[in-house]
């Protein structure tokens, strides 16, 4: 991405949360497919360009209490800090780009919506597999979100790579298996469409 940390630090102070065209008041497609694997509370969950998004205060009020939120703009971050209040203690926040994590654990479940389409070079989309792949359990769950083929092309000024599941599955190879597909027609605050394509994956060793 093109000065990553300064774009998006940039949204992050002079937008209110839900003035971004990837705002959602229910994250409803990521709450149903990770509902679908029955987790328990215990589960370590990584969201991983987590922004300002509620995924995490939905996590919390249903159990899980080992939630860890990266993303580029600490901005963002202090967002989600100030209105998780009390319960903040259940996440953990890191500063930083995905491409270069290393945070020395594995997870469970890996939640992603909109980061990895924005990995447009193949050095970057080859860094984002690596980690994922380190940072997820032997039979761990990936919920990776991207605009579907045939979707914008720019998202917040910058180029996308759109996605298919054969396209992602190219990507992450044969270590990991496609378990689910889904569609989702986003509209953003000012009522446009955006398609979006979501996958559910598995480590498998």
């Amino acid at each position: 991405m093109i000065d990553g940390v300064g774009h998006w630090q940039t949204v992050y102070k002079t937008k209110e949360p839900d003035a971004v065209s990837w705002y959602q008041a229910v994250p409803t497609m990521s709450l149903n497919l990770i509902g679908g694997l029955n987790l328990p509370d215990a589960a370590a969950i990584i969201d991983v360009g987590a922004g300002a998004s509620v995924l995490a205060d939905r996590l919390i009020s249903r159990g899980f209490h080992d939630v860890t939120l990266v993303d580029l703009s600490s901005a963002a971050l202090d967002q989600t800090k100030a209105r998780l209040g009390c319960v903040v203690e259940s996440v953990t926040f890191v500063e930083g780009d995905v491409t270069g994590l290393d945070l020395g654990r594995q997870f469970d479940l890996w939640h992603d919506r909109a980061v990895l389409h924005f990995l447009t070079s193949e050095a970057d989309q080859q860094k984002y597999r690596t980690v994922l792949t380190r940072h997820l359990k032997p039979g761990g769950y990936a919920v990776i979100s991207a605009f579907a083929v045939g979707g914008p092309e720019k998202c917040s000024g910058l180029p996308v790579r759109q996605y298919d599941a054969d396209r992602l599955m190219a990507l992450l190879g044969e270590g990991f298996s496609l378990l689910e597909e889904a569609s989702e027609l986003h509209k953003t605050p000012w009522n446009s469409a955006q398609a979006f394509a979501y996958f559910l994956v598995q480590k498998l060793a």
